[in-house]
């Protein structure tokens, strides 16, 4: 049997431990025009953490219909980064397909309180 190959520089439990990653719900979607992909503008509300905003490229698989009111995960406490005219907040967490551009949104297999801590 093959060894695994290691892909990434390792990281340690607190590097993990001071990433906060949080379940929301995507309040609002709309096409981000003037991203330089296709990309949508989200506003995601993560409970006593407020609304927040994030550019996702996620146009393949999703219509900004059925992302409203979806429970995603997110990054929450990377700094904002703008893209084009829009201030993104949070980095919302999906698996890309390979070979197909579109990305699987990660989510809570059952019912999950907004802004809940992923563990």
């Amino acid at each position: 049997m093959a060894e695994p190959t290691q892909t990434a520089e390792l990281s340690s439990v607190d590097d993990f431990f001071r990433t906060e990653i949080r379940t929301g719900r995507i309040e609002r979607a709309e096409v981000f025009a003037k991203a330089r992909h296709p990309a949508y503008k989200l506003w995601i509300d993560f409970g006593e953490f407020g609304v927040k905003r994030s550019s996702a490229q996620i146009t393949a698989r999703y219509s900004p219909e059925e992302l409203v009111g979806r429970t995603v995960v997110a990054v929450t406490n990377f700094p904002p980064r703008q893209i084009a005219d829009f201030m993104s907040e949070v980095l919302v967490l999906g698996v890309p397909v390979e070979g197909t551009g579109e990305v699987i949104l990660l989510a809570p297999d059952a019912e999950a309180p907004i802004g809940a801590r992923i563990a």
